[in-house]
């Protein structure tokens, strides 16, 4: 197959998860084509089936804004034409799918006809699609795409509940994780974070409002009450300064350390005794998935989709959205136990077995070959 990707080329979820897909899919001999603005992080250049197609947004005066969409859609047109795909794979509604739409309309004009696979990862319809600017263009979206696909159960009954879409049919692919990034010898230097006595306790986000972040600091202050232990913060974002001096009034001082962006987060989660994921919505958690492969317990919201990959009282606790009493309890007790931690230890990892890409990745090709079937 012949294959164009269309995502933000960014550390957040939807990006990483298109850029892994892709780097799975050329691994497996398919061509894969990446259309976007910039080099998505992840992405493995120098494999000899991967192809980076730069979007350029001229600079006009006459704009206010920048017409991203438009040299979206004529970048997806060209591309189409000049490398002859298959298919284009979206992910994000807008403005991918709705620049998609605009392609497919110029292709059909040329003669061409190509299949658009739109993957839904959250904000697209949580935040975005509610919106009643973008409201009927992400309606519009879904109802013209070739496949829709979600991340999660949650996210696709959402779907059907806040758009006019139910004669269409939803594919659930839920996100996955390269296993063989959380084998073998990751010096696992717990010392150059913490003293032996101290437990690990790690969030990783964007760190925005609906992460949460007060709560992280809120939850991590009242196991630290209990016993020592270490907040590691990994990623950067509007609400990471608050943090830091909520950290400070709190008296964490240097029990709270923050990373920032990171490559290193197979690493950091190996020396982690515990993972907090507390966020207001989640359409899955793939930061909660990534941990449980690194065989680390999760303390988390009830929130969307994480009840689909994080069990309560088997690979980590749930609690109800703002319940920090309940995650406090919950975190100190399991950190408290060493048979039962050791045993969730295993059983997140187990749990994360079930979302291994290779397990993950047919399903996105039999929704590939089902629309250029038809």
């Amino acid at each position: 197959m012949n294959i164009g990707i269309v995502c933000y080329p960014t550390f957040g979820g939807s990006g990483v998860v298109a850029t892994e897909l892709g780097n799975a899919l050329a691994q497996r001999g398919c061509k894969v084509h990446f259309i976007t603005y910039n080099q998505p992080v992840r992405l493995n250049v120098l494999d000899p089936n991967i192809y980076y197609h730069e979007v350029n947004v001229h600079d006009y005066p006459l704009f206010e804004y920048q017409p991203y969409e438009l040299a979206l859609s004529s970048k997806m047109v060209d591309t189409v034409i000049n490398e002859k795909l298959d298919l284009l794979h979206v992910h994000y509604a807008i403005p991918h799918a709705y620049a998609a739409f605009m392609a497919r309309q110029i292709l059909k004009d040329k003669g061409i006809e190509i299949p658009v696979v739109t993957t839904l990862h959250g904000t697209d319809i949580t935040l975005v699609g509610k919106n009643p600017s973008y409201k009927p263009a992400v309606e519009f979206s879904i109802n013209h795409s070739s496949a829709i696909t979600t991340v999660s159960e949650s996210l696709k009954a959402e779907t059907y509940q806040y758009f006019d879409c139910g004669h269409r049919e939803i594919d659930v692919i839920p996100n996955f994780i390269d296993l063989s990034l959380y084998e073998g010898d990751k010096q696992c230097a717990r010392a150059t974070l913490a003293a032996e006595n101290q437990k690990i306790i790690t969030h990783i986000s964007n760190f925005r409002p609906v992460k949460r972040i007060e709560d992280v600091i809120r939850v991590f202050h009242g196991i630290w009450k209990k016993m020592p232990a270490k907040l590691i913060l990994v990623g950067d974002g509007p609400e990471r300064d608050k943090a830091i001096q909520q950290a400070r009034d709190l008296g964490l001082g240097r029990d709270v350390i923050y990373l920032g962006k990171t490559t290193e987060v197979e690493r950091i989660l190996c020396m982690s005794d515990l993972f907090l994921l507390l966020s207001e919505t989640e359409s899955f958690g793939l930061a909660a998935l990534e941990a449980m492969a690194a065989k680390v317990p999760v303390i988390s919201s009830n929130a969307g989709g994480i009840p689909e990959v994080n069990i309560h009282n088997k690979t980590g606790f749930l609690s109800a959205v703002g319940d920090t009493e309940s995650m406090i309890n919950n975190a100190v007790e399991l950190l408290s136990n060493t048979e039962k931690h050791k045993q969730f230890k295993i059983n997140a990892r187990l749990q994360a077995e079930l979302f291994d890409i290779e397990q993950i990745l047919p399903m996105y090709v039999a929704v590939y070959e089902r629309v250029m079937a038809k």
